[in-house]
């Protein structure tokens, strides 16, 4: 989606030096001192750091476009097809989602950032950027739940599946998906929320850590809810599946064949990375936002409002990961890297076993050896 550069942590060491206008402002590499309010200017560290960012994204995203196309032309099996759909929205959804806020962030960054004072106003570029986020940040946890339940609906009930699940139906579930989520962003433009600048003024946000109000605590639940009941779904929907799964091949027969259960595994397995990976770079900022909009609003925030700006861009960063990981998901977990993988570990694990049991019988004849001699 975007990324964000260090605060400049060496400040202190760095003289004093006097703008040319003469309000008494004083800059300092990088720091701005406007009366008693200190801004942190973007660095040019932050541009390499989103020109990087956004070309490591890129070229994953279209990696991981690219194998699911592939298998998606060559993919007989309808139920599979509807995965590799529904992974193919999700990468297709994450590819723009990284480019789009991406470019702005990087617009803001060459401009110097919003002026302290700009803030807690919004600008056309403020609206769209904050609604992106928004919305490119709901759609993959979106559909990683729907992409769980409808797997787990597949392991479990197969015929059900067969009859309910379709190509026509799934596109439709997409669509719904991207609906729910553009109407959700959009609700700032009935003024149900707002968007606003964010510390060091290259993004933008929901306004959590200053002058809210009721609609910004509604909207900042609204988002977190639904991303944390999304993760929550998921979670459950997972672990049904990995448990039928497992049960399953607990009870199978020796020598019978699933082929069709190699594919469930595969994709589970998938899923499970997708889910944990949208966990780890997710809920910090969800929890947070929260967190940060509940404390404000009751005027809670007092000294730790700093602290509360340096998490947020932490957790924006994090998030900003989910859309660069969830392509290496389809890219590493695949079935055949899945079967390498496990094949070097059962050599390995082979190998300890005969230097092992080799060391046992050397050590075995050895001692033989002894009591004979005595």
């Amino acid at each position: 989606m975007l990324a964000l550069s260090h605060y400049n942590s060496s400040a202190s060491q760095l003289l004093p030096r006097l703008s040319n206008d003469s309000g008494g402002k004083v800059e300092v590499e990088g720091l701005l001192w406007q009366g008693n309010h200190t801004h942190e200017q973007p660095t040019t560290s932050g541009v390499v750091v989103v020109i990087f960012s956004m070309t490591l994204g890129i070229i994953s995203n279209i990696v991981a476009l690219f194998i699911l196309a592939n298998a998606y032309s060559r993919q007989r099996r309808r139920t599979k097809a509807t995965f590799l759909l529904f992974a193919s929205s999700l990468v297709v959804t994450d590819f723009i989602g990284h480019v789009i806020p991406g470019a702005l962030v990087l617009r803001l960054y060459l401009s110097g950032g919003a002026h302290p004072k700009d803030f807690n106003d919004s600008d056309g570029m403020c609206q769209f950027l904050g609604g992106s986020m928004v919305f490119f940040g709901l759609c993959p946890l979106f559909l990683g739940c729907a992409m769980a339940a409808e797997r787990c609906l597949g392991v479990t009930k197969p015929l059900l599946h067969s009859s309910l699940v379709t190509k026509t139906r799934t596109k439709i579930c997409l669509s719904v998906i991207w609906l729910v989520a553009l109407c959700v962003a959009m609700l700032p433009c009935f003024r149900l929320g707002s968007y606003t600048y964010q510390e060091p003024g290259t993004w933008c946000f929901i306004k959590v850590l200053s002058d809210t109000q009721e609609v910004d605590l509604v909207f900042v639940g609204l988002f977190s809810g639904l991303g944390l009941t999304s993760l929550a779904g998921a979670l459950l929907c997972n672990t049904i599946s990995g448990l039928t799964l497992v049960l399953s091949r607990l009870r199978r027969k020796p020598g019978s064949h699933h082929s069709a259960k190699s594919h469930d595994i595969e994709m589970v397995v998938q899923l499970i990375g997708i889910m944990v990976t949208s966990c780890i770079c997710w809920s910090p900022l969800l929890i947070l936002a929260l967190m940060s909009v509940m404390h404000s609003y009751t005027g809670s925030i007092g000294e730790d409002l700093s602290s509360y700006k340096t998490l947020m861009v932490m957790g924006v960063r994090l998030a900003t990961w989910n859309q660069i990981l969830d392509p290496w998901v389809y890219i590493l977990l695949r079935r055949t890297v899945l079967r390498k993988i496990y094949l070097i570990a059962k050599c390995q694990a082979g190998l300890r076993a005969n230097k092992l049991g080799q060391w046992e019988a050397s050590s075995f004849h050895s001692s033989e050896k002894k009591v004979n001699q005595v």
